[in-house]
C-alpha cells in the first residue's frame, strides 16, 4: 500500500466491510487496509485456540503492512482472540500498536436505548459460547438483563446469497421466536455479528411491535472516532490520504463479487496468504 500507516480492518470474511463502511462515512479522511480471511471462514463454530491462531496471523500481517491500529469487525474473533492478542501478545511483538474490537463499544451503550433492562444477543455460536458479551455488559449496565440466541445457519445464508429468498424465512422466524421466548420483556435486540445487517429487513418482520433493532456499524465508528480523539500518539501515525485497499485469503473474484453487497460499493481486491505469516501461536 502506498500509504505508510493504515488502520487495519480484519472480519473472518465480507461480514466486517458492514463496519469499514460506517467507518469511512465517520471518518473519510484516513487510510483503511481491509482484509477478509475467507479462506478459513466461518469463524463462528471453531475453537477458541483456531480462532486465535489465525487472528493473531492476520493482526501479525497488518504489522507488516505499517498498521499502527487494528480493529477486529468480526464478533467472533472479539470474543475469541482480543483479550489474549491484547494481554499476551501486543506486550512481546509490538507495544507501541493497539488492537481493539467491536463488542466493548457495543457493550458500552447497548443498555441505554432499553427500557425494560431486558436485551436480545443475536449472534454465531462461538459468539454466544464465548459469555462475552454478558460479561462486557455487565460492566457498564449490572442490572441489564441479557438473552443470547445463536444463529449458525445465518452467515452462510448470507456468503451464498440466500438471505433474500423465502428459505431464510424459515431460520429467521425460529431463531427470533427462540429469542423471545427467553426473554419476554426484551425490548432491544442486537445484531451481534456483522453479516447480520442484510438480514435486516427479515429480522424486523419477526421482531415485536416497539422492539429496537440496533446494528454494530455507526457504533463502532463513533467508538473509533473518540478513540483517535482520546489517544492522539495513535491517531497521528495514522495515514491521511483517503486511500482503501482489499485483501482476501481466498478468490480475489469471489470476493470481488461478493463485497459489493456488504460495502455498498464496488472493490478490487488482492490475494494474500496468511499461513506463511510467522506466528508464535
Amino acid at each position: 500500500m502506498a500509504s505508510q500507516n493504515p488502520i487495519g480492518v480484519f472480519d473472518s470474511g465480507y461480514g466486517g466491510l458492514t463496519v469499514l463502511k460506517e467507518i469511512i462515512q465517520k471518518l473519510p479522511q484516513y487510510d483503511y487496509l481491509y482484509v477478509g480471511d475467507n479462506a478459513r471462514a466461518p469463524y463462528g463454530n471453531r475453537s477458541f485456540d483456531t480462532v486465535y491462531h489465525y487472528t493473531l496471523q492476520c493482526v501479525e500481517w497488518f504489522f507488516q503492512q505499517g498498521c499502527s491500529l487494528v480493529i477486529l469487525a468480526c464478533n467472533t474473533a472479539s470474543a475469541k482472540a482480543l483479550r489474549t492478542i491484547q494481554q499476551n501478545d501486543l506486550p512481546l511483538i509490538a507495544p507501541d500498536k493497539r488492537v481493539l474490537g467491536v463488542i466493548r463499544p457495543t457493550a458500552e451503550i447497548i443498555g441505554n436505548f432499553s427500557e425494560t433492562n431486558e436485551v436480545g444477543i443475536l449472534a454465531t455460536n462461538g459468539t454466544v459460547v464465548s459469555e462475552s458479551y454478558p460479561m462486557e455488559i455487565a460492566k457498564f449496565f449490572p442490572a441489564l438483563k441479557v438473552y443470547q440466541e445463536a444463529c449458525p445457519m445465518w452467515v452462510p445464508l448470507i456468503e451464498n446469497n440466500e438471505h433474500l429468498h423465502h428459505g431464510a424465512d424459515f431460520f429467521v422466524k425460529k431463531n427470533m421466536h427462540d429469542l423471545f421466548e427467553q426473554g419476554k420483556n426484551i425490548d432491544v435486540v442486537l445484531m451481534a455479528c456483522t453479516h447480520y445487517p442484510l438480514l435486516k429487513e427479515k429480522i424486523e418482520e419477526y421482531l415485536p411491535v416497539g422492539v429496537k433493532l440496533v446494528s454494530q456499524g455507526e457504533i463502532v465508528a463513533e467508538s473509533l472516532a473518540d478513540y483517535l480523539i482520546r489517544h492522539p500518539e495513535i491517531e497521528g501515525r495514522c495515514s491521511r490520504k483517503g486511500q482503501r485497499e482489499f485483501y482476501t485469503t481466498d478468490s480475489t473474484s469471489d470476493f470481488d463479487n461478493h463485497a459489493t453487497t456488504f460495502f455498498g460499493e464496488g472493490v478490487l481486491s488482492k490475494h494474500v496468504d496468511l499461513e506463511n505469516i510467522k506466528n508464535r501461536g
